[in-house]
């Protein structure tokens, strides 16, 4: 897997950090709406959860992406970059009164995760004119590792309260309708993500018969997954969105219905433009061979939360033969602050610099202070090979700041 930068160029960043290349996120993207452009009116809203810096929403904001949010501040990140109305989708779950406030604020669109924030909306802010519900097929699909299983999940209204909802928001005055999904996280089965389309289109020809209600769009979600190991391969998202096209036809076209195609991508177009850099600190030699690193799960939790793979390029030795099996661990007090199990790795000196591959997405965004571990700093690499600090690294200063002694 082939890094954007060399040693030469991150010699003077401070370890651990960030670094996301501004290039290949941009290029990410435009693949993305060109392969969905065959939808008219098709918008990606980008899942803020995965990478919530400014910097990145304005680069995203640029290439006519809008935002996926899930709370107040999310929201207000969307604010503060200017995008407003219907460029927002705030997709919540058990959520606080004044985050919907907020939302009909913005004129964000509504997406509701249960059949009863129909009437929380109502009494917190009143029903916005455009509403979305959110739809957990339940046994009727596969989950995954990650998102787990749908029927387990507490996500989403299940078959049955989809049609009652639509019919109460109906009765309610509410005059426009959309739906959405998101049953995978980090999918990389193409027929999988295909078959979501087929089945959200059969379920709105279902609620325009049954209902009466003519959705305006239909959110495919999210869950679009990227190759993390070498050997991996890429979604093809040309032929998935060309499979999705043809399910659109043959169900709604055939209907008459137009409704319009949007998706909420985060980890697919920044997760493989993000690097975690740190050093190691100590080659240790145990009942196995131990790799110590300035970094912390505390930095990049998927490998302890998931037993998620990284791939680890050593910078500097990468023609070098992988000559030992180690473990790569951070210096928290658990067990399982490991970045690699027992990972073929060239041989490790002291002060060597490790990148940590695809952590552009739910990375630094799962940052944790456990033993007074500080979030480290982010840059963005821009196209022309310079760095831009974008977000600076905590200070014990910044620890201290909330308590009150």
């Amino acid at each position: 897997m082939k890094l954007p930068f060399t040693k030469k160029q991150i010699g003077s960043l401070p370890t651990p950090v960030y670094i996301y290349d501004e290039k290949g996120i941009r290029e990410t993207a435009k693949q993305l709406k060109k392969a969905f452009s065959i939808f008219p009116g098709f918008k990606e809203y980008f899942a803020v959860k995965a990478l919530p810096n400014p910097f990145i929403l304005k680069v995203l904001k640029s290439e006519g992406f809008g935002t996926d949010c899930s709370s107040l501040p999310e929201l207000m990140l969307a604010e503060k970059i200017g995008l407003s109305g219907e460029e927002i989708m705030f997709t919540s779950n058990h959520t606080k009164a004044e985050e919907f406030v907020k939302a009909k604020e913005l004129g964000a669109v509504i997406n509701l995760d249960d059949i009863t924030h129909i009437d929380f909306v109502k009494k917190a802010c009143g029903l916005p004119g455009l509403v979305s519900c959110r739809y957990n097929p339940g046994p009727r699909r596969g989950g995954n590792v990650i998102i787990g299983n749908p029927a387990e999940a507490k996500f989403g209204m299940t078959h049955e309260q989809v049609f009652d909802a639509y019919a109460k928001l109906k009765k309610e005055g509410v005059k426009r309708f959309g739906l959405h999904t998101m049953v995978v996280s980090n999918e990389l089965n193409e027929e999988y993500l295909i078959e979501t389309g087929r089945m959200l289109f059969q379920l709105a020809l279902d609620v325009h018969k049954k209902v009466g209600v003519t959705l305006e769009f239909i959110n495919l979600g999210g869950g679009f997954g990227i190759p993390y190991k070498p050997e991996q391969k890429a979604i093809d998202m040309e032929r998935v969105a060309s499979e999705i096209h043809k399910a659109y036809e043959s169900i709604l076209l055939k209907n008459n219905l137009k409704p319009r195609i949007y998706l909420e991508c985060g980890r697919l177009v920044t997760g493989p433009h993000g690097y975690l850099v740190t050093k190691v600190l100590h080659v240790e030699e145990k009942y196995r061979k131990i790799i110590g690193v300035d970094a912390t799960i505390a930095n990049l939790m998927r490998p302890a939360m998931y037993g998620a793979y990284h791939h680890i390029t050593v910078l500097g030795k990468e023609n070098e033969k992988l000559s030992i099996t180690a473990d790569v661990v951070g210096s928290l007090c658990e067990n399982n602050d490991k970045f690699a199990i027992q990972r073929a790795l060239p041989a490790i000196a002291l002060g060597d610099i490790l990148v940590l591959h695809s952590t552009g997405a739910h990375g630094h965004a799962m940052g944790f202070n456990y033993n007074g571990k500080l979030r480290s700093a982010e840059y963005l690499m821009r196209p022309d090979g310079t760095f831009t600090k974008i977000r600076r690294a905590e200070t014990v200063e910044d620890y201290f700041a909330t308590l009150d002694f």
